[in-house]
C-alpha cells in the first residue's frame, strides 16, 4: 500500500513538475513525525474521525507552506483514512526517488559523527566503488567505540572497533583452545 501511494504522489509531483518542493515537504514531514508525539498519536488514532485528522493535517501543512499538491495528499490519505500509514508512505517516497534518479542509499554508523567535508569524501569514495551516485544516511552509534560500518543493499563493511575486539576475543579463545588441546594431547 506504501509503495502505491508514493509511487503515484510521485507520479503526479513529477507531471506538474514540483518534485524538489514536494520531496522537500515529504522531508519535513518526516522530521515533524520524529519530532512530535502528538503529531504521531493524531495520524495513529483510529477514535479520531476523518475529517479532524484532515483538518489537522491540512492546518499543519500550510502553517509549513507545504506545496498544493502535498496539502492534497495528505487530504486524501485522511479521507481514505491511511494516514497511519504516513510512516511507510515517507519511507517508499524516498526510496522510489532514488531509484528513479539512480541513486543508491549506504546507511553509515559511525562511533563520532562525521565532519562535513568527511561525509562528502565518504560519499565519493562509495559513489566511485558503487558506480552510480550514493546517497548516505549517516548515524552516530557510541557502541562503536571507534570506526564505522556500511551498509549498501545486502553488502556490509564493518570496520568499528567493536567488531575488531570481536575478532581479536575469538582469535584469542580459539588459540587458548588449540593450546587445551595440545597440552592434552602431549
Amino acid at each position: 500500500m506504501a509503495v502505491r501511494y508514493a509511487s503515484a504522489f510521485l507520479d503526479m509531483a513529477a507531471e506538474k513538475g514540483v518534485i524538489q518542493q514536494v520531496e522537500q515537504d515529504m522531508k519535513d514531514l518526516g522530521g515533524m513525525l520524529a519530532g512530535s508525539a502528538e503529531l504521531r498519536a493524531l495520524i495513529e488514532n483510529p477514535l479520531i474521525g476523518r475529517v479532524q485528522q484532515e483538518k489537522a493535517v491540512q492546518a499543519l501543512g500550510a502553517q509549513a507552506k507545504f506545496n498544493e499538491l502535498t496539502l492534497r495528499f495528505l487530504g486524501v490519505l485522511a479521507q481514505n483514512r491511511r494516514l497511519p500509514g504516513l510512516p511507510g508512505i515517507l519511507k517508499a517516497f524516498a526510496s522510489e526517488l532514488r531509484r528513479r534518479r539512480g541513486e543508491v542509499q549506504a546507511v553509515v554508523k559511525t562511533a563520532y559523527a562525521l565532519t562535513p567535508a568527511q561525509t562528502k569524501a565518504l560519499q565519493e569514495q562509495l559513489t566511485q566503488a558503487m558506480g552510480s551516485n550514493v546517497t548516505l544516511d549517516v548515524a552516530v552509534d557510541k557502541d562503536l567505540l571507534g570506526g564505522m560500518t556500511v551498509t549498501v543493499g545486502s553488502r556490509m563493511i564493518d570496520d568499528s572497533v567493536r567488531s575488531k575486539l570481536e575478532r581479536l576475543q575469538r582469535a584469542m579463545t580459539s588459540g587458548s583452545n588449540q593450546n587445551q588441546r595440545i597440552k592434552e594431547v602431549g
